[in-house]
């Protein structure tokens, strides 16, 4: 670690990626869910998006680049991290997004704060965990100068009680590491080897939880720089939801409910007998307790708003009625089955089926697919049909405009083609830009590396030929297990790349 970097990971830094739960777009749709007015959303609004504790910008720049209306505003305290974003807005000519280096613990006092617009949209991606309190309170005070009357606040954390099993895990990771190696990636390796020989020896604490199985048996596929940040920074901590709105309280700001969508539909999450128990509090933090007992999550996406507006049953139905969805999976990849914490859950064949078919051929409003002819079944609950479709990650909220020009969006996502390391994890979250669609397209970096390949080819995609380039032929097994991979990348998301107009 960095001297100046105050018990922070900075000397490796963290990883691209793009989380579907930041965009404006998506958290709207949360609100409305709960029953809540969000800011506008509509195509020409000027709207203001902040995020803290951007890292390598990928996001606000997917963003920015999506909405050349909005004014996107992006804070790190990394250095390095806030040249690499600037360095990728100057080359896609991104020019509505500003990057600026500032610490979160003093900004709200700073001079420089005076240049930040007022927000509509705050976005925290897992900084509340990894800071000290000072940083919290800092994070507050500045919430509560910039975010604009009914504005919306994401923040994402490491959730307690859904973390308690692995806090042993993440000591151990950190106090081993420290006496092991001097660099933040190399001393998680090592931190997390001594873990994983402990539990191979039966230590007591590691070989009980399901979850801290599943954190040793998968740290080998994910990136130095995640676990580096997720394990090393000194004032690493979990929190309870509870606590987390008693933070925000001073910033005026309200708990409405959650960015992972199907959490906000109590009958998929709890079972008979646990609605029950929830029904005896009318607090909705307690309530949320509850659900936090019985549900196994580690991590939250709360939604908060300054100044809460509540819709009554029509006009939220009005409003979710006017939201215009578009496919992320063709129809032969749809999932109808799921197991929910609450059981097994499917989606109607004869109620959704001909909604899939007709997303596939265009992006729909939910007012649209619920006039649909061939539809059998309750056409009357827009809210149901949007949180499945969007919590499922099947579907994505956005706002069309075919006069937007494609290539803006289309040198920006060359260029992240360009910037994807092909060492690196291709199974991490990353985004097509999509100016048309006025949001970000969630994508793998698998599928920006085909997408790059489809771009460049002049005729038929050639999966095979592309996986011995990105092997440089040195395994033949390992070639022909990612042409296959590769091949079905270009059967299973070519017909929904061409609907969203990327390809």
């Amino acid at each position: 670690m960095s001297g100046w970097g105050g018990g922070y990971v900075t000397d490796i830094g963290y990883t691209s990626g793009y989380y579907r739960q930041q965009s404006p777009r998506h958290l709207a749709l949360a609100c409305l869910l709960t029953g809540v007015e969000p800011p506008d959303m509509s195509r020409d609004a000027p709207l203001s998006y902040l995020e803290l504790g951007c890292g390598q910008g990928y996001g606000a720049l997917v963003l920015a680049a999506s909405n050349p209306l909005w004014q996107v505003v992006a804070i790190d305290f990394n250095p390095a991290h806030v040249a690499s974003a600037r360095a990728l807005a100057a080359a896609s000519g991104t020019t509505n997004v500003r990057f600026i280096e500032a610490d979160l613990a003093t900004l709200a006092e700073d001079p420089q704060a005076a240049g930040i617009p007022e927000a509509d949209v705050v976005s925290l991606h897992g900084v509340w965990t990894w800071v000290p309190p000072v940083v919290r309170r800092g994070i507050v005070r500045l919430l509560r100068a910039k975010v604009r009357p009914g504005g919306i606040v994401h923040v994402s954390y490491n959730a307690l009680p859904g973390w308690q099993e692995a806090l042993a895990l993440q000591r151990l990771v950190r106090e081993a590491g420290l006496r092991l190696a001097s660099r933040s990636d190399r001393q998680v390796q090592e931190g997390l080897e001594v873990a994983q020989a402990l539990r191979v020896a039966g230590a007591e604490h590691l070989r009980r939880s399901p979850l801290v199985a599943a954190m040793l048996d998968h740290r080998q596929h994910l990136p130095g720089g995640y676990l580096a940040h997720e394990y090393m920074n000194e004032y690493w901590s979990p929190s309870f939801h509870a606590d987390v709105v008693a933070d925000f309280v001073d910033a005026k700001l309200e708990w409405v409910g959650t960015a992972q969508l199907l959490e906000n539909f109590r009958e998929l999450m709890l079972t008979e007998e646990q609605r029950a128990i929830q029904d005896r509090f009318d607090d909705p933090v307690m309530r949320e307790l509850v659900k936090d007992m019985a549900v196994s999550r580690g991590f939250r996406h709360d939604v908060f708003v300054r100044g809460v507006r509540r819709l009554d049953r029509a006009a939220r139905d009005a409003a979710l009625g006017d939201v215009v969805l578009a496919p992320l999976v063709s129809p032969d990849s749809f999932a109808f089955e799921m197991d929910l914490p609450a059981g097994h859950a499917s989606f109607g064949q004869a109620f959704h089926a001909p909604i899939v078919a007709a997303l596939t051929d265009r992006p729909r409003s939910i007012a649209e697919l619920l006039a649909l002819p061939d539809i059998e079944g309750n056409r009357n609950n827009p809210a149901e049909l949007a949180g499945m479709l969007v919590g499922t990650e099947q579907a994505l909220p956005v706002v069309l405009d075919h006069d937007q020009d494609a290539q803006r969006s289309a040198t920006f996502n060359d260029l992240a083609v360009r910037s994807i390391s092909q060492c690196g994890a291709l199974d991490r979250g990353m985004a097509f830009a999509s100016a048309e669609l006025g949001n970000g397209v969630p994508c793998q970096a698998l599928d920006l590396l085909v997408y790059g390949r489809l771009r460049a080819c002049q005729g038929e995609p050639e999966p095979r030929r592309w996986a011995a380039e990105l092997t440089d032929g040195r395994d033949g097994d390992q070639a022909s297990r990612l042409a296959e991979i590769l091949g079905k990348i270009v059967s299973q998301r070519l017909p929904v790349w061409r609907t969203l107009r990327l390809v």
